[in-house]
């Protein structure tokens, strides 16, 4: 299924210290594959619950059982979060997310945590590196991004450290980051239109080298409009998207929304 296995034991350990269990967690692992985070994650968690699709890797991991895990085989685009951690009192409000997540998957990944971020406080993943560098992108670099953004609003992310592909096997053709997502106490800003603000950040990114008023435009946004909008917020005219800040970028939407 396009799984890249780790293999590398010294990354796997330095991976279990960034995620570091406690008796107190409740870890879902996205992907358990061959069980070589599974394992020594239940010797340190309270539970593990380990999400696999593959009915040949979950035949191999039933064969050693532990009384801390539980072995699903589910579609991990499909599980819903609340649901498993709803019946696990003991555990609220200490959930880890975790997992080596698929390549192909990845941003369908994400974007599902953002939909489902109430319930989950802290994710720990490791994916390819530059998506992991877009997600932790800041203003004016060139990973700066609308998942960036978007992130960024309700969760504190950390990029941890790189992984080469001689740790997988097979080996992908592309360097891996872990990186740490934590929820913030409260999201920097309230944002209504949760919807609508991605569609924003996707126009005003869609054509990265043209200035950011260009884009705009595409929105059938008046010329007027965009100039009283750059005049309130201190934007110059000749920036383009990945120059401005989160700030910016929500002002500039919640002043446009309520003006339309």
């Amino acid at each position: 299924m396009g799984q890249h296995f780790l293999k590398d034991q010294p990354v796997l350990n330095k991976i279990i210290r960034s995620i570091s269990p406690s008796k107190a967690d409740l870890i879902i692992e996205l992907g358990a594959g061959r069980g070589a985070l599974t394992y020594p994650l239940t010797d340190k968690a309270g539970k593990v619950i380990a999400i696999e699709k593959d009915a040949s890797l979950i035949r191999l991991l039933q064969k050693k059982s532990s009384p801390n895990l539980t072995i699903l085989e589910e579609d991990i685009l499909k599980v819903n979060f609340y649901e498993l951690i709803r019946t696990e009192q003991n555990f609220m409000g200490n959930v880890k997310i975790v997992g080596n997540l698929p390549y192909s998957l990845s941003s369908l990944l994400l974007f599902k945590v953002l939909r489902e971020k109430e319930f989950l406080p802290e994710c720990i993943f490791l994916l390819q590196k530059e998506v992991a560098e877009r997600i932790c992108a800041q203003p004016g670099t060139k990973r700066y991004a609308p998942l960036s953004i978007l992130i960024q609003i309700d969760f504190i992310a950390r990029l941890h450290f790189i992984v080469k592909p001689d740790c997988f096997s097979p080996p992908p053709k592309v360097e891996s980051a872990l990186i740490s997502l934590k929820k913030r106490p409260k999201p920097l800003f309230f944002i209504e239109e949760e919807g609508l603000f991605k569609k924003f950040l996707k126009g005003a990114f869609k054509h990265r080298r043209k200035i950011l008023r260009n884009n705009l435009e595409k929105f059938d946004l008046p010329a007027p409009l965009i100039n009283k909008a750059f005049h309130i917020f201190s934007i110059e005219n000749n920036l383009r998207a990945e120059q401005l800040s989160i700030s910016q970028f929500v002002s500039l939407f919640q002043f446009f929304f309520d003006e339309k």
